[in-house]
């Protein structure tokens, strides 16, 4: 079976977002890749570790809804030209199944932030969750194959750094059909330059 050779994708998400204010009513998310941005101004919160604190509920919005064009081998191109001439009908997430990664439902996310796992749970198709790790692991040996894959993180200043293998081929990288294989390897990294935006 083709498979795409050790595809790596650095993906940079900005998210703007309404976080959850303990004991206050937080309101309609708002995004501000919309246009609509009503994020609450002021200094990115710290952990009592002195990490950059990611805690709270977001919006993506649409952030991550196009790679635009990406390169393709033989393979993925006819499986590419295929789902968009039957209007994309097998999209796992017209199924109910996991997103995946990178792919960003536009659904609120919920990120809870302990110093050594952050967990992030996905209001979309399956109410699905994320975990990356920061406990020092590394990825197993032979990771079996998971729709959100083995993701392992370390921080680089303020940034959360997130190296994620071991993906099943199930997914799609984004909602415009780019299909990948089981050897994607995926690289997000985090920040949260003030109080209103990830």
């Amino acid at each position: 079976m083709m498979r795409l050779n050790n595809i790596i994708l650095t993906v940079a998400i900005v998210l703007a977002a309404v976080p959850a204010l303990a004991g206050q009513s937080q309101g309609p998310l708002q995004t501000g890749n919309l246009g609509n941005d009503k994020a609450p101004a002021g200094p990115a919160p710290r952990t009592p570790e002195g990490k950059a604190d990611f805690s709270g509920v977001w919006d993506p919005g649409f952030s991550f809804a196009t790679l635009g064009q990406v390169p393709l081998q033989p393979w993925a191109d006819a499986l590419y030209k295929e789902r968009r001439a039957n209007l994309s009908k097998d999209d796992p997430e017209g199924h109910c199944l996991p997103a995946g990664v990178p792919r960003i439902s536009p659904f609120p996310q919920k990120f809870v932030q302990t110093p050594t796992l952050v967990v992030i749970l996905d209001e979309g198709n399956v109410h699905s969750y994320r975990q990356l790790f920061l406990d020092g692991r590394g990825h197993p040996k032979d990771p079996e194959p998971l729709w959100m894959g083995d993701s392992i993180a370390k921080w680089d200043g303020d940034t959360l750094v997130v190296d994620t293998i071991g993906f099943n081929d199930k997914t799609w990288l984004n909602g415009q059909v780019v299909t990948h294989s089981e050897e994607l390897h995926v690289i997000d990294r985090y920040r949260r330059p003030d109080l209103g935006h990830l």
